[in-house]
């Protein structure tokens, strides 16, 4: 029988009411006695890592989860680890850079609804995750929400009150789950032995692009940050006309040797920063990098990661495109 470790760090999925609203509150132990079925298809131990909204999730919690995983990673065939929903996304995209070549399934879940409220969508997540920790061949880091295995660098919340509030963006969904039968699209298996990293410089700042935006803000980042990820227009493009030329900011983040990546605010297909004069100019002059097909939690967590490595500024900008996890799949660049 399969082995797998259930890591709680709270989200709605624990919460319960308070005077100040809805707060995690339930445990580990309690979380695993709501799914009695599951011990008829694996063995599960808990660990209590955190209990907190995913909002308060920060790198430094991410790098706890990727340190209690290493620390337990032969003693288990799976893992799942129960987290708040709103950066969900977020943390399955930097645990995917954090422990990379895994031939185990990682998988994060939560709930819309907690656990202790009549319907609730806490407990099917939590039995559809600890099924599908226990899969062969499917090694890595993933989301398994509402019936649906997803690719923890593709997964985005598109939802804030469905159950079905997970979408993969530019990348097949992995498995549906239903009633403990899996159907598996996709499967990974890596050859290299598992690599677990330990560090994160979350110097990265994400810029959402507006008409009327003063281009003198790139300054300030510039001298407060290392990287930059700008959610552009359509293909991808900065302005430079009139007077709020972005352009000409540029020139001063290069000089700094902070990373530009422009990225796109729509959400599917990706960037493509050769198509329009807006784009190309940003591209030949500025060395600006762009996101491609990833997502924005996966463009700001790699970013995190890379900068970690203390990397060259060549070396940084060649491994960004570089895929790892399936993070991109549509790079022209070298």
């Amino acid at each position: 029988m399969k082995r797998v470790l259930l890591i709680a760090t709270g989200g709605t999925i624990a919460s319960t009411p308070t005077e100040h609203g809805l707060a995690p509150g339930i445990t580990s132990r309690e979380l695993y006695e709501s799914v009695p079925e599951a011990q008829s298809f694996c063995t599960i131990d808990t660990v209590q890592l955190l209990n907190i909204d995913s909002t308060n999730v920060q790198p430094e919690q991410w790098l706890l989860m990727a340190a209690t995983i290493e620390k337990h990673y032969d003693e288990y065939d799976g893992f799942v680890i129960t987290h708040g929903t709103d950066t969900m996304a977020y943390t399955s995209a930097a645990l995917s850079y954090l422990i990379q070549q895994s031939n185990k399934p990682i998988v994060l879940t939560g709930a819309q609804k907690p656990l202790m409220d009549p319907v609730t969508d806490a407990k099917k997540n939590l039995l559809d995750s600890l099924c599908f920790a226990c899969q062969e061949r499917c090694g890595g880091v993933f989301v398994v929400f509402s019936g649906r295995a997803i690719l923890g660098t593709r997964a985005k919340k598109l939802k804030t009150k469905s159950y079905a509030a997970f979408s993969s963006i530019n990348y097949p969904e992995v498995a549906l789950i239903d009633q403990g039968r899996i159907f598996q699209y996709v499967t990974f298996h890596h050859t290299e032995p598992v690599r677990f990293y330990h560090k994160l410089l979350p110097e990265v700042f994400l810029l959402k692009l507006i008409p009327g935006m003063d281009p003198a803000i790139l300054d300030y980042i510039g001298e407060h940050y290392r990287a930059l990820v700008i959610e552009s227009y359509g293909a991808g493009g900065l302005p430079f006309a009139h007077q709020r030329n972005f352009l000409d900011r540029l020139q001063t983040l290069k000089e700094r040797g902070c990373h530009v990546v422009v990225a796109t605010q729509a959400m599917l297909e990706g960037s493509d920063l050769g198509v329009y004069e807006v784009g190309r100019k940003a591209m030949a002059a500025y060395d600006v990098l762009q996101a491609h097909d990833m997502t924005i939690e996966a463009a700001v967590t790699k970013l995190m990661w890379l900068l970690g490595q203390d990397l060259p500024y060549e070396e940084l900008r060649r491994q960004f495109n570089t895929p790892v996890a399936q993070d991109l799949l549509n790079c022209i660049e070298t």
